[in-house]
């Protein structure tokens, strides 16, 4: 006899099918006996994954968006970017919103970055819509202070107990074996006690113990002023006491009687205007300070939001020769004014003179470089062991199209030179064709120990944020959000 059953998920049971049961060949019935010699793990159908039963490990990027100090910002605002679900990334403003994203839910709570530190916290509070716009308000929030570990000398003065168990304590456990009452005659003189008794000519009487003995202080009662040679007191023995009073309530109170005030309800007329003083229980959260349009001194920082708790990935490059540093700038900015059209042209040759002078022409210095305006030079090591990955941004002076900017991402090759993987140059006049890339931070945004490059494409009327992968020499873009609206031109 076989048995025919049906193939189910690994973690479900083997639901049997009727009439399973059925007469099988001789051949087979060798086949089902060779089937049952087997050992049961062989039968094994491999290696449950029950992380993706439990749902994806979701990963939320987003930049948080301040001014003022760092730590106490006059306004803020949080801005999602993309939501790593385990497979793909997800636009972090649209992801499961029911209203709000899920990137913005009260109480989700992220770390703030720079560099790949951790600066802090930002508690979301509320969330809103902002041109169109999911946006997310809270609380900047310092770090948790890490408790102080102990001085050589708590340590000397830990006590673990005599028998062994329970946590370290900083005093002498009392024990259940240790004597309390006054037939002792004496006490533990290591026994730690609150209260010495003074050497009074009433402590000599009493029970016999020695006024130098430690004792515990006893709070005093009403009780202990009556005299203690006085007879019991008789318990048929009538006493006066006073009544208790008792209180009538407030609509009980006849208004003629006495004078009182009676709290009005909270809410009254509902048709009648009111002032309130302060915040009420029922006029909803707080409204905290947020960040309309770009400011000037706006600053931005990365926040990641992460169901587990990542060791930080710090991303600074470290040289091997500091003069490497200065070198590699100063290519990059001769790069950046080719591109931009600020070399001067070579000067043509000068014809042969027709007779010579006694006297020769002093040659003409080179004319300064065109000054590049706000440089920002970053090095960063995008993964471990990795060589450097250099950003450089600038502009040049001037309105419209005479304003330009430019962003290059490059790379030292084998030989000491820089390879640019990508190269933005725009103009003050076409930046709605062309926006100028402004470089955030990196951020790991799949939790996989590699660094991706954000960026923000600012552009005159809109915005944007594109995460660029740098692997083996190569450039890929992995994520870019939707358009963000701007009111006015942004500041240059």
């Amino acid at each position: 006899m076989t048995v025919k059953s049906d193939y189910s998920r690994a973690g479900l049971p083997v639901s049997w099918r009727a009439g399973g049961l059925r007469r099988s060949q001789p051949g087979m019935t060798v086949a089902a006996a060779l089937l049952a010699a087997l050992p049961v793990f062989g039968q094994y159908p491999g290696q449950i994954n029950t992380a993706k039963q439990n749902g994806p490990d979701l990963r939320s990027i987003a930049v948080l968006e301040w001014t003022g100090d760092p730590g106490h910002p006059k306004a803020s605002r949080l801005i999602p970017i993309t939501v790593w679900d385990g497979q793909q990334l997800q636009d972090g403003a649209i992801y499961m919103a029911r209203p709000e994203p899920l990137a913005l839910q009260s109480d989700v709570e992220y770390k703030l970055k720079e560099d790949g530190k951790t600066i802090g916290l930002y508690d979301i509070e509320s969330a809103g819509q902002e041109q169109g716009f999911w946006v997310g308000t809270g609380d900047w929030k310092g770090l948790p202070a890490s408790k102080p570990a102990p001085s050589p000398k708590e340590w000397a003065k830990t006590d673990f107990g005599d028998d062994g168990s329970g946590p370290p304590v900083l005093h002498r456990k009392a024990h259940s074996g240790d004597s309390s009452g006054s037939n002792s005659g004496r006490a533990d003189p290591d026994q730690p006690t609150l209260h010495r008794s003074g050497s009074n000519s009433g402590d000599s009487s009493g029970d016999g113990d020695s006024a130098d003995e430690p004792t515990l202080h006893r709070k005093s009662t009403d009780d202990d002023s009556a005299d203690a040679n006085a007879p019991p007191r008789d318990p048929d023995r009538p006493v006066l006491r006073e009544p208790a009073k008792q209180t009538k309530p407030a609509e009980q109170t006849p208004q003629n009687e006495v004078a009182y005030a009676q709290p009005l309800p909270a809410i009254s007329d509902p048709g009648r205007p009111r002032l309130l003083r302060g915040r009420q229980d029922d006029t909803g959260p707080a409204v905290l300070p947020n960040l309309v349009g770009l400011p000037a001194d706006m600053h931005q920082t990365i926040a990641v939001s992460d169901a587990t708790n990542h060791p930080d990935h710090l991303w600074a490059y470290t040289w091997a020769n500091a003069d490497d540093a200065l070198t590699m700038k100063a290519d990059l900015e001769d790069i950046a004014r080719k591109d931009l059209g600020l070399t001067p042209p070579a000067p043509a040759a000068a014809p042969a003179p027709k007779r010579t002078s006694l006297h020769k022409k002093a040659a003409q210095p080179a004319p300064p470089p065109a000054p590049l305006l706000d440089k920002e030079f970053h090095v960063f090591e995008l993964t471990y062991g990795s060589g450097a990955t250099m950003v450089f941004s600038a502009h040049t002076a001037g309105t419209g199209a005479a304003e330009k900017f430019i962003t290059l991402i490059a790379q030292p090759d084998l030989y000491g030179n820089v390879t640019v993987l990508l190269k933005n140059v725009t103009d003050a006049a076409h930046l709605d064709d062309t926006p100028r890339m402004r470089v955030v931070d990196p951020v790991d945004a799949m939790a996989d120990n590699r660094g991706e490059l954000l960026f923000e494409l600012r552009g005159a009327t809109a915005r944007q944020f594109v995460l660029y992968r740098v692997l083996r020499g190569q450039i890929q873009k992995l994520f870019t959000s939707d358009e963000l609206a701007l009111d006015s031109p942004p500041p240059a």
